[in-house]
């Protein structure tokens, strides 16, 4: 780079373009289109399992294309592993790592610690399932061993930048990638239990049901609120990182991620090549010693053509998603779902089979188009436009006889474009047939003096180094010698092939010549020599002695002890409640950490009343049963308070970690990485988000952190509960056995979005503290949405799923800590739920008994829930 460059400008990395691959015709398009890498999963343990996939006989062949190209391959194991899994997933990690592989992404912290024990060396990328937002998450991934963090796609670029700063200054830095392109889920990776909630299919496992994308009422206060057709409101345009490219390459982050497994060979070729040309582009400018890119919103702005293409390839609407920090009115337009395309505009006059437009965007003839009355959930009319004549401002589209029944058309339709024929078919050309399109640059350097062999030094992007020399000594020339032109020229014919000529520097001291032919020949063996060094296997260290059970946890023996019944509560009044029944364990889950401190002080007073005599009781409700001392007297149980901090933490947020701590509770809920270091000093209890679902996972959490108990994963069902319990301690867990399962953890805010006209919290008036809000979905059920202190909104199944028949067997395998939650329960509901749930821990009344009684009494709805899906999924 030149000299004048700033410091900044001087350290630029081109970041890495890694493309999808569902199948080989993703992985060639990707490869012929510019990617440096492709993720893939294969048919296990992967976040895509509805994708064709490769299979594990498919990865010697795949990485040998791959290398020989000069692209990476990374396998995709970015699910929770249940403790029944982990031999086989062992066995899989083993055939990974032996095959060459370039990387593992990985989601389980488990099965981060099983590979760092099987290879020492083989890289492991955190996945965004993984959620990680800040300094500390990196410095966690850190310490497990990780090689690069896949940071979460809610981050900004200010807080990209701000991650960087803070890890540099730590030591800690990884290098960090980030989504630039594809489908955003509006909940965040790892945090979203909606298609477990509603159907037993766990996002976390791969099976992702995409409710997001569904319609929903919003109501208000009871009432529905009328958003025209603002259906889909909790699902977001699709991301396209174009506009911010310079500001991503700046931020210095290591790897730009186009998302898509499930997508077509063609998307992936399309999206690949516009990011590839673009990303070039943007590199070569900045790297000018005054470079100006062309802005558009302070970014680098995008062609009409790069447009085109990335909407045609799949396009809920394109967004930059949250780079630019939050716009609550931007990120979600609520109108539809599901692909749709180019906008072509509004129908103006349906007359004699024909629509006249007044056309956005360019149509012809054979381009696929549909009509959009605001019911995507309805069929939609639509078809293959026959022709197009200008009339004027306006054209006039005609179609095929009887392939539109143009009486479901209207006036005031949109049209979209969801096909173009001509496109599709440039790109399929772009991967099409067995030699290379997309050529790497490789350099070299020649060397020779008259009467030796001619020497060709030649090095491409990765490393490799070949050198070959002629069989043919030099000769003094007296015509065509070898000049810098002539030995570009030969040297540069490397059609069908995967390289193309980068640089060449000639060292040759004098004018000397060479038979064409013997270049030839040197060219050929240069090509097949960087050929079968980049296609031989990366050999990674594998431990052929070591298995996983050697980090099981040591079983441990539990002192006898009673179940004991621990109470989430989510307001001062149920908390009250929770008191009055006479429980001893509270967890308080505030949309106000302020409110916290009350809280402490209502519990902190109770001992000196409880040793007078027990709380009033509701007169409707029986006395509730404690355990009595051996002298028979009542005891005075001394309540204790933990309180929850929000689910995230993002850079310049620890300032909630600190209004939180001032509470001085007895201990805290930790549901994060930021929080493991914030409140490392104190009595700490480790929460579902945390994502227990094996003993590998666990024993790092009991081991590294001294965490007093784990909540086990909400993906378990009472199988793999079970299993999880027999291969640890069961007193280092508790299980949640009632609650209203929270489904959506979304930096989206409904309240902000669709109650209001603000963007964030600076300006949307605060509709969350005034108003109760639910979303209705399809089959009428109501949801409750609530809102956090960072303005993070979480969704709870308005239906409370129940565990209880299973708390007998649980008890028996020494689970002693069981966890109730309430949402928006009346004080009435709270002492009722609690006394039933006494009673079942007392063994009062059975699981059964408890389940019907709510669900017929209660009018809860309660459902079993995930604990008693079908093991069969497992």
């Amino acid at each position: 780079m030149k000299s004048d460059c700033s410091p900044s400008q001087l350290s630029l990395q081109r970041p890495e373009l890694l493309a999808p691959a569902g199948n080989w015709e993703c992985a060639k398009a990707a490869v012929e289109n510019g990617a440096d890498a492709i993720y893939f999963g294969l048919d296990r343990f992967n976040a895509r399992m509805r994708a064709e996939n490769f299979t594990e006989a498919d990865l010697p062949q795949l990485m040998t294309f791959l290398h020989r190209r000069g692209v990476k391959g990374y396998v995709t194991v970015n699910t929770l592993i249940f403790s029944k899994e982990l031999a086989e997933a062992q066995q899989y990690l083993r055939t990974i790592i032996a095959a060459g592989v370039d990387a593992v992404i990985v989601q389980d912290i488990g099965i981060c610690r099983l590979i760092r024990h099987l290879s020492p060396d083989f890289p492991i990328h955190a996945s965004t399932q993984m959620t990680i937002t800040s300094a500390a998450g990196v410095e966690f991934a850190k310490s497990l061993g990780c090689q690069l963090v896949v940071l979460a796609r809610e981050c900004s670029l200010k807080e990209i930048n701000k991650i960087q700063q803070q890890i540099a200054l730590q030591e800690t830095s990884l290098p960090l990638e980030v989504f630039v392109h594809g489908a955003l889920c509006v909940a965040y990776s790892g945090q979203c239990l909606t298609s477990e909630a509603l159907g037993g299919r766990s996002a976390n496992r791969g099976e992702c049901a995409q409710a997001c994308r569904m319609p929903y009422d919003l109501i208000a206060d009871g009432e529905v609120v009328n958003l025209k057709e603002r259906k889909y409101i909790l699902s977001p345009q699709d991301l396209a990182g174009l506009d911010v490219l310079p500001d991503l390459v700046k931020s210095g982050v290591t790897c730009l991620k186009i998302e898509g497994r499930l997508k077509a060979p063609e998307y992936v070729a399309n999206v690949t090549r516009v990011y590839r040309q673009a990303l070039d582009s943007v590199m070569t400018e900045l790297q000018r010693p005054n470079p100006s890119l062309p802005t558009r919103e302070g970014g680098r702005g995008q062609s009409d053509q790069e447009h085109y293409n990335l909407e045609m390839a799949f396009s809920r609407g394109l967004y930059t998603g949250w780079f630019g920090g939050i716009n609550n009115q931007e990120l979600v337009h609520a109108r539809f779902g599901k692909k749709r395309g180019v906008y072509l505009g509004e129908v103006s006059r349906i007359h004699n089979e024909e629509v006249t437009v007044k056309l956005e965007a360019p149509v012809k003839p054979g381009d696929g188009i549909v009509f959009d009355c605001g019911h995507p959930e309805a069929k939609e009319e639509g078809g293959r436009v026959y022709g197009v004549v200008s009339k004027g401002k306006e054209s006039v589209l005609t179609f095929g006889r009887n392939d539109l029944n143009l009486r479901r058309v209207h006036i005031g339709d949109r049209i979209w474009k969801t096909s173009d024929p001509e496109l599709d078919k440039q790109l399929r050309q772009s991967f099409a047939g067995d030699n290379p399109q997309f050529q790497r640059p490789i350099g070299l350097e020649v060397y020779g003096e008259a009467g030796q062999a001619l020497i060709a030094i030649a090095r491409d992007q990765l490393g490799n180094i070949v050198q070959v020399e002629s069989a043919i000594s030099l000769v003094e020339a007296h015509t065509k010698p070898l000049d810098t032109d002539r030995l570009q020229e030969q040297f540069g014919r490397l059609g069908n092939t995967p390289f193309c000529l980068g640089t060449l520097t000639n060292h040759l001291s004098g004018t000397f010549m060479l038979p064409v032919s013997e270049l030839n020949r040197m060219r050929r063996e240069i090509v097949a020599q960087l050929e079968e060094l980049r296609s031989q296997p990366k050999r990674w260290q594998l431990r052929s002695n070591v298995t996983f059970h050697n980090l099981l946890p040591s079983s441990s023996p539990s002192s006898p002890s009673s179940p004991s019944l621990i109470v989430l509560v989510r307001n001062l009044k149920q908390l009250q409640a929770a008191l009055q029944a006479g429980v001893e364990t509270l967890y308080c889950e505030f949309e106000d950490p302020r409110a916290y401190q009350q809280a402490v002080q209502l519990v902190h007073q109770q001992p000196q009343t409880h040793k007078q005599k027990f709380l009033p009781h509701p007169p409707h409700l029986p006395t509730p049963h404690y355990p009595l001392s051996p002298e028979g007297a009542p005891p005075s149980p001394l309540p204790t308070i933990w309180v929850a901090p929000p689910r995230i933490t993002k850079p310049g947020e620890n300032w909630i970690l600190q209004q939180v701590r001032a509470c001085e509770a007895d201990g805290y809920l930790i549901r994060n990485y930021d929080q493991l270091q914030f409140f490392a000093a104190d009595r700490c209890i480790g929460d579902f988000s945390l994502n227990v679902a094996n003993p590998l996972t666990a024993d790092y959490f009991q081991q590294h952190f001294g965490l007093e108990r784990l909540t086990a994963s909400y993906d378990l069902n009472i199988t793999q509960l079970q299993d999880l319990l027999t291969s640890c301690p069961p007193q280092w867990f508790e299980v949640t056995i009632h609650q209203h399962i929270p489904m959506f953890h979304m930096e989206h805010c409904v309240f902000c979005a669709f109650l209001s006209t603000g963007t964030d919290y600076t300006n949307c008036g605060r509709p969350c503290e005034k108003q109760e809000v639910k979303l209705k979905d399809r089959v009428g059920s109501e949801h409750v949405l609530k809102a956090d202190v960072g303005c993070r909104n979480t969704v709870f199944n308005g239906t409370a799923q129940t565990g209880a028949e299973y708390v007998q067997r649980l008890i028996e395998l020494g689970l002693r800590h069981f966890r109730i939650e309430f949402v928006n329960e009346t004080p009435e509901q709270v002492s009722k739920i609690i006394h039933r749930y006494h009673q079942l821990l007392q063994g009062e009344i059975t699981g059964s008994q408890l389940w019907r009684e709510l669900k017929l009494q209660n009018q809860l709805g309660v459902t079993r829930g995930p604990m008693g899906v079908s093991a069969l999924r497992s």
